[in-house]
């Protein structure tokens, strides 16, 4: 009897700490008929040795994908990637278990504890400092650093690995972030030279030119370049700034297509937001909507923009962009800079890499303290609701007590002078043992 409760007890956390990873607002709603597709999906004998359509896959997460079984769905989707495209070993992730990881030390530790606190500093799971949630996301950045010595830890990785965490264990997040850095190749933005993340930049820059060249000419006139507001979304796949049932959809997405989702999702919010952007009219505001206003997206914008981002296929291009961003170094390598400047060219090189580091750390720092102030402000409106109610309920027994006070001199104005004569007034006495006892006065 005395196991079966410790089950049952047991049973409950799960469930409590289940329900509190998926406390997030869902974007894209799953019908009953696209919950019942994933059921059969999830149940289905050889789902992880037999591979299955890709084309039948994309349709059911375009479906909608059930927020309490997006982790399973993740799962599988990872399998059937690396069923269809398997990487050449030198290429593969490292095969160390991930508790032998854990029992050794990181030199990466200062880093990874420095940013436990600004990964959804606002959500119940990571809130508390060395929490469950936090010792959850220590583990499991610092078995990705010791397993992939070149990356080490990067800031924008703790967010990747956070939203995995919430809808999984750490050991499945674990082979899940393996997955999106190796097999899906995220993990080259973060090296240490940051020259895949130049090239994005770049692509992205070169899709703002061809397909919205209004929004481009704009933020090219204030010196905005993609690499000062979207470099966030593409280290942390948007999860630093957006809300995480937006976050969530965009996974979904990435798991199927890779990559390509991220300029998408990037292309679309800018492309919605061109004309507030054009009427911004300076380089303060551009850069202040950019990261402050964009980002509070209402739910119909979410739906909208994962519909959208759902009908476009930009494959084609961004192929042709990093083509043309390669001969477009090698020309400038050929060329060469002139003898007098190439130390001071290496300068500003190491300087805007360092740049590049603060700005991340910094743009991290607003983040949480916007926050906070969010929270800060809900609870100051709580407590003015709560002393509005109070002082109300103040005035009404002011009020009470007044009608009280003229009815009691009405009552004694009423009576007459010699109406208190004839009654027997009793008098309680308290005698040595304690209990009462009254006795009458007569007048």
């Amino acid at each position: 009897m005395e196991k079966e409760n410790q089950r049952l007890e047991a049973s409950r956390d799960e469930l409590h700490i289940r329900k509190t990873k998926l406390d997030y607002q869902e974007v894209c709603t799953c019908s009953k008929e696209a919950q019942a597709l994933w059921e059969r999906k999830l149940t289905a004998p050889g789902r992880t040795t037999n591979p299955q359509d890709k084309e039948d896959i994309y349709r059911a997460v375009c479906q909608g994908v059930p927020k309490s079984r997006r982790g399973e769905v993740w799962l599988l989707l990872s399998h059937q990637h690396r069923l269809q495209h398997r990487l050449p070993q030198r290429q593969q992730a490292p095969d160390t278990p991930y508790y032998d990881l854990l029992k050794q030390l990181t030199a990466q530790q200062h880093a990874i504890l420095v940013d436990l606190g600004r990964t959804f500093p606002t959500h119940q799971y990571f809130s508390a400092q060395l929490g469950a949630g936090q010792l959850s996301l220590y583990n499991l950045l610092k078995a990705y650093s010791l397993m992939d010595t070149e990356v080490g830890y990067c800031q924008g990785i703790s967010f990747v690995a956070g939203v995995l965490l919430l809808h999984m264990r750490e050991e499945q997040a674990f082979d899940l972030l393996k997955f999106l850095m190796y097999d899906l190749g995220i993990r080259r933005q973060y090296r240490p030279d940051m020259v895949s993340l130049q090239i994005q930049m770049y692509q992205l820059s070169r899709l703002l030119h061809d397909y919205h060249r209004e929004l481009y000419n704009h933020l090219e006139e204030y010196e905005i370049g993609p690499s000062l507001y979207a470099a966030p979304w593409f280290l942390t796949l948007f999860a630093s700034q957006f809300p995480l049932g937006f976050v969530s959809c965009i996974f979904d997405l990435v798991f199927v297509q890779g990559t390509e989702v991220i300029f998408k999702v990037a292309l679309c919010l800018l492309s919605s937001h061109e004309r507030e952007i054009v009427e911004c009219d300076s380089f303060e505001s551009i850069v202040d909507y950019l990261k402050t206003t964009l980002p509070t997206l209402t739910q119909t914008q979410m739906e909208q923009t994962i519909t959208k981002v759902m009908e476009m296929d930009i494959s084609k291009q961004l192929h042709a962009y990093e083509v043309e961003y390669h001969v477009l170094q090698d020309e400038m390598l050929d060329a060469g800079p002139p003898p007098d400047d190439s130390e001071r060219l290496d300068k500003l090189e190491k300087t805007n890499v360092q740049l590049k580091k603060q700005n991340m750390d910094l743009l991290e720092k607003l983040q949480a303290a916007r926050q906070k102030i969010q929270t800060l402000e809900t609870s100051v409106e709580n407590f003015l609701s709560r002393e509005s109610k109070l002082k109300h309920m103040i005035r009404s027994l002011e009020q009470e007590r007044a009608t009280y006070q003229r009815t009691i001199e009405r009552m004694r104005f009423s009576l007459p002078p010699d109406a208190l004569t004839d009654v027997e007034m009793t008098q309680i006495k308290t005698g040595p043992n304690g209990k009462a006892k009254t006795s009458a006065k007569k007048p």
